[in-house]
């Protein structure tokens, strides 16, 4: 496919519009504005600086070329798992409120099944595809679900046309479809039904990609705009990709982690999406030095690097098909279109799920030789994923900025750009704001009050995307929490809770400003903004119902080595 940036620019836009739903003068008169089509695009478990607009190495023309034709958001903020931001992303509420209060299958005895907390997208929030669908859009979904497995919990009951979905976390991403884990039995759905059989040569990346271009085809034959939700399971473990592509990158990372952070810090910096002037961290407690590791396990980590940068190009490649589908059939030019990650890289290590230590091994081939290929198991660990967080600290599961904040960028229709392309915004953005934004490109209205059902508390930033506006937030206020794990925001102010081992079980306070990586506890120093932002954390625990737990219930966490 040709490079999208150059045809991008070339474009001469027919009309000019201030927002959108607005009036456009032609020679015929006034004549409404054909509404935008949003085509979402979630990645999983994608590092800050895996793609190349973000300063990493592996390559990415097709998402670069997207990026660089629109605005990069360096501050753009998730949960800190998949399942939590898939229900913010389609509620616009904090998940405490939406019915992912933590993990489904990782909630414990205490938690499950209560309000917030049922371990499904619930129906006390309003669905974005069910008010887009009421607003004349055709909606689908291909990819990753994990908002619930029963037939009243299926995108069809959220408000999507068409749907071809994966129900739990993850899966092999081959026909095979085989679990990974022993707390979910593993289904897809197509349009509510369950699928028996996945057609041979199944690969996820490619068939949600199909299954997307068909689904757009089938709005336009409708003469209906669209919205479509494409939540790849890539990168997500277990690491595979085809045969003819797990060798592109052999050998790039036999330097290491350690090697591989400071170049992703150089290229981020280049990029400009970390300041100019942030520390590269110094090793984590919990990691092992490159040097340590013998010439064979050396091999083997190496590997699983490579493998994951292939899942990634191939990941790019088919998003480049999909915009290539826009662009000949007419729609780019109508389409905003938005990228992100639903969490920072994973670190976890998959044998801490129940059981896993046994069924893994009994289940899959560990061998070297079938490592990314079907009925392999792959996952690449903490020091590799820090190095895709890097200079942020930690990973997914924490929500330290390693594991919340997230690449992301959008690219808006000519009518609606007020600003030129190759922007980079820090303004704080959350994946709740999407409900607001899409709703107000629409030319919608956000969903009245309705007793019993929590309206959209995200703010729209389209102001932000059509340059009428600097600002997502005018000043960052925000709280998470998951698996016991805490953390709020109030501007450049930060504190965070996390249990010991890798915690102190105390809050500790960082300034972003000063402090990206969050390197240097303050707490005892500024005891008052400490007060404060304490004060704050309460109002957003009482605000979203959050139930807080004194135990870390994540999994697969590292240890700490020293």
């Amino acid at each position: 496919m040709p490079r999208l940036l150059p045809r991008l620019l070339r474009r001469l836009p027919a009309v000019l519009a201030v927002s959108a739903g607005a009036l456009l003068t032609g020679c015929g008169g006034p004549t409404p504005a054909a509404p935008p089509n949003f085509l979402v695009i979630v990645a999983d478990d994608l590092g800050y600086t895996d793609i190349g607009a973000f300063g990493g190495e592996i390559r990415t023309p097709h998402l670069d070329d997207l990026a660089a034709s629109g605005l990069r958001f360096t501050s753009f903020y998730t949960s800190a798992t998949c399942s939590p931001t898939r229900a913010m992303l389609l509620s616009g509420v904090d998940h405490h409120r939406a019915g992912l209060g933590g993990m489904a299958s990782l909630m414990g005895e205490d938690l499950a099944g209560r309000v917030g907390y049922e371990g499904f997208l619930n129906e006390h929030v309003h669905h974005l595809p069910a008010v887009l669908r009421e607003a004349g859009y055709h909606t689908s979904i291909a990819g990753k679900w994990h908002l619930g497995q029963a037939e009243d919990q299926a995108p069809p009951a959220r408000g999507f046309d068409r749907s071809f979905v994966l129900l739990p976390g993850a899966a092999s991403h081959f026909e095979d479809a085989a679990p990974v884990d022993l707390l979910d039995e593993i289904r897809y759905r197509e349009d509510g039904a369950f699928v028996d059989a996945l057609p041979e040569g199944f690969y996820s990346t490619r068939f949600h990609t199909d299954r997307l271009m068909d689904y757009i085809g089938e709005a336009v034959e409708q003469e209906k705009p669209f919205f479509a939700l494409g939540t790849y399971t890539a990168p997500h473990w277990p690491l595979q990709a085809p045969d003819e592509f797990l060798d592109l990158y052999a050998g790039r990372y036999d330097g290491g982690w350690e090697e591989l952070a400071r170049s992703r810090i150089d290229g981020a910096k280049r990029a400009g999406v970390i300041p100019a002037d942030v520390e590269a961290p110094a090793l984590p407690a919990y990691a092992r030095a490159w040097s340590d590791l013998g010439p064979e396990a050396q091999r083997v980590e190496a590997r699983k690097m490579e493998i994951y940068a292939a899942m990634v190009e191939r990941l790019d490649h088919h998003i480049g098909r999909l915009v290539a589908f826009l662009e000949e059939r007419g729609l780019l030019e109508n389409t905003m279109i938005l990228f992100f990650s639903d969490n920072g890289p994973a670190g976890e290590d998959v044998t801490g799920l129940p059981g896993n230590d046994v069924f893994l091994r009994e289940t899959f081939d560990f061998s070297y030789e079938r490592m990314g290929r079907m009925g392999s198991f792959v996952w690449y660990g903490p020091e590799w994923a820090q190095a895709a967080s890097a200079p942020y600290r930690y990973f997914k599961q924490f929500n330290h900025e390693g594991g919340i904040r997230v690449p992301g960028f959008a690219v808006v229709p000519e009518r609606l750009r007020g600003r030129l392309p190759g922007a980079v915004s820090g303004a704080f953005v959350q994946v709740i704001d999407l409900f607001p934004t899409l709703v107000e490109a629409a030319g919608a209205a956000l969903p009245p009050a309705e007793p019993g059902v929590a309206p959209p508390t995200g703010r729209s930033f389209l102001p932000l995307l059509t340059g009428d506006s600097d600002e997502g937030h005018p000043e960052p206020v925000a709280g998470w929490e998951l698996f016991g794990r805490r953390a709020y925001r109030e501007g450049a102010w930060k504190i965070v809770w996390l249990a010991p081992p890798l915690g102190e079980g105390a809050w500790a306070l960082y300034n972003l400003d000063d402090d990206p990586g969050e390197l240097r506890d303050l707490a005892g120093e500024r005891r008052d903004v400490l007060a404060r932002l304490l004060e704050g954390w309460d109002r957003y625990v009482e605000a979203n119902g959050v139930i807080v737990v004194e135990d870390d219930r994540a999994f697969g966490q590292p240890v700490p080595l020293r």
